[in-house]
């Protein structure tokens, strides 16, 4: 199946975000993940504190290139993955990798909107043990609603791993400014609201959150855990 085959479901975004995050990601999908290891931090700490049980089900949201799915299939070897993304041209490159890498009896992939999807529909899964999204809702429009949509498909005592830009508030100002710059060419915009919005809907769902700042500010990473 290639990546053009991949179901989509609901939202709109595929027709017009993905349209825009595939005219992004045409070229340079192929050097991604050699260019990004470099200020994607945090995202093997996300990863390794995932703490999947066993046969337990892990969904990621903005899947990308399969850097990050491929990893996790490889520490948690029990537990089967799924991955969406709104980009046919990510979902292509992820394919190959996970293929390459020998997961691909462990991982399904479909094209969809992160921010309205059935998980059901998609993967015949209805809960999840465990969902990240690693440095995808400073890319994605509605991104609360993100946030929403992987609460509202978690098990009980499941949990939400984020990590994404946070607002660099320990850094010099010069360095905020030309990072801005950088992410707002591949439409990256660092959310200065995201905690709270987790703390609401933690809040909202009796859920726990732990947050921290990573490396002076320049990355956040949480953790929103469902009661049992």
């Amino acid at each position: 199946m290639s990546a053009t085959d991949l179901p989509a479901r609901r939202g709109e975004q595929p027709a017009g975000h993905g349209e825009l995050m595939d005219d992004v990601y045409r070229w340079q999908r192929h050097v991604y993940d050699l260019t990004r290891k470099y200020y994607l931090l945090g995202r093997d700490r996300l990863i390794s504190g995932l703490d999947v049980p066993s046969g337990g089900t892990v969904l990621e949201l903005g899947c990308g290139t399969g850097r990050n799915i491929v990893l996790a299939a490889r520490l948690y070897p029990d537990a089967r993955f799924f991955g969406l993304d709104v980009s046919a041209e990510m979902l292509e490159t992820a394919t190959a990798a996970i293929a390459r890498k020998g997961v691909s009896g462990r991982v399904k992939l479909a094209r969809g909107d992160a921010t309205d999807f059935d998980a059901k529909a998609l993967f015949s899964v209805e809960r999840f043990d465990r969902i990240f999204v690693s440095y995808s809702l400073s890319m994605i429009p509605g991104w609360e609603k993100t946030v929403s949509a992987a609460l509202a498909v978690l098990s009980p005592g499941g949990s939400l791993h984020v990590v994404d830009f946070g607002q660099q508030e320990a850094l010099p100002r010069w360095f905020r400014t030309l990072l801005r710059g950088w992410l707002k060419k591949f439409h990256v915009e660092p959310r200065q609201s995201l905690r709270d919005v987790l703390e609401s809907e933690s809040a909202r769902r009796g859920a726990t959150l732990r947050f921290r700042t990573l490396y002076r500010g320049y990355a956040w990473l949480a953790v929103t855990k469902i009661a049992i």
